[in-house]
């Protein structure tokens, strides 16, 4: 009796297990494979995209919170996701028309050169990782595919969402 009871045991506890485990990486795989997150991507453009959002977090967001960087991140993501913006982070970050970036630091030349403060830009590129490749998101901006410093006014008619560090952000 006893084996068997334990033999019980064992198998029940066993079970439990492989279920929470299967739901586990049923969790992660969706969070892996959101929007943003294309399948069959090659590692060469998976690292090219990191780059792109980890400069894009450094100039915009340097100095900001963690909040602060991701929320920059995020918008990055969401535009990606929009289909009033292209469908490649890249070209998101890079994007401009006849006279503006979308992101005011890729027009100024002193950006063109590499990242000044290295702790800044490592913790840049380890938010960009978990957003990017985690799934990372703050829930108030799951709209948000604008923002602007707060001490600029372009006089924008869109909704508001909040604010987070120095930036205003607004639904698309």
């Amino acid at each position: 009796m006893y084996k068997f009871t334990r033999f019980l045991l064992i198998f029940f506890f066993s079970v439990i297990f492989v279920i929470s485990f299967d739901n586990y990486i049923d969790y992660k795989f969706k969070v892996l494979t959101s929007k943003s997150q294309e399948t069959g991507i090659t590692m060469k453009e998976r690292e090219r995209q990191l780059l792109c959002l980890t400069k894009n977090i450094y100039y915009e967001a340097g100095n900001e919170s963690f909040e602060g960087k991701v929320a920059v991140a995020q918008v990055t993501l969401n535009r990606a996701e929009s289909e009033n913006f292209p469908n490649d982070i890249c070209k998101v970050v890079y994007q401009k028309n006849s006279v503006l970036c979308q992101f005011s630091w890729w027009c100024e030349t002193n950006t063109k050169i590499r990242p000044i403060h290295a702790g800044t830009y490592k913790e840049s590129e380890a938010v960009a990782k978990k957003v990017l490749l985690e799934g990372f998101r703050l829930e108030s901006l799951n709209e948000a595919l604008f923002y602007h410093a707060d001490y600029v006014n372009p006089k924008w008619k869109k909704q508001r969402i909040t604010k987070i560090g120095r930036h205003i952000f607004y639904k698309g």
